[in-house]
């Protein structure tokens, strides 16, 4: 037997935290909807609420823009999930948070965008999926980079 506790997993709920669509240019913007730029920014956080019990929250923001750089729609949703993660050394732990929590909320936000930008009448914007876990893996190796430069210099 191992002395090693029990890992825990549970989902206790799902909602959206916030949600904003910004089209500053309508209607004129309906007269020239082709090819826009789509650029793609989101992050992710998390807070202990209580004990093993965290809120996760992904945070993407999509930016259309068409002709010379003129907004064609702002989109943005925050969705956060409460989760029970017990029993995860401190590592397994951020993963957690950083990768496993965000990738199971993607879904939803990919819905939310797509449903909130054709109910403002533009076309459809389907996301392409994420892979949280590169993403994650990418950051901790900048943060240990960070750290070895940051040890250089102070030596």
């Amino acid at each position: 037997m191992s002395n090693q506790p029990e890992q825990r997993f549970d989902i206790q709920r799902i909602y959206t935290k916030n949600i904003s669509l910004e089209s500053p240019n309508s209607p004129d913007v309906f007269k020239n909807m082709q090819n826009p730029d789509i650029s793609v920014q989101l992050s992710n956080d998390s807070e202990n609420l209580e004990g093993d019990i965290f809120e996760v929250r992904l945070r993407v923001t999509l930016t259309a823009e068409y002709g010379e750089k003129k907004t064609m729609f702002l989109a943005e949703v925050e969705q956060a999930g409460i989760f029970e993660l017990g029993g995860f050394t401190d590592e397994q732990l951020e993963h957690m948070k950083g990768a496993y929590c965000p990738n199971i909320l993607f879904p939803y936000v990919r819905e939310t965008l797509d449903n909130l930008v054709v109910r403002a009448g533009f076309p459809p914007v389907i996301l392409a999926p994420i892979n949280f876990d590169a993403i994650f893996a990418h950051r901790r190796a900048q943060l240990a980079e960070e750290a070895a430069n940051s040890a250089e210099t102070d030596a």
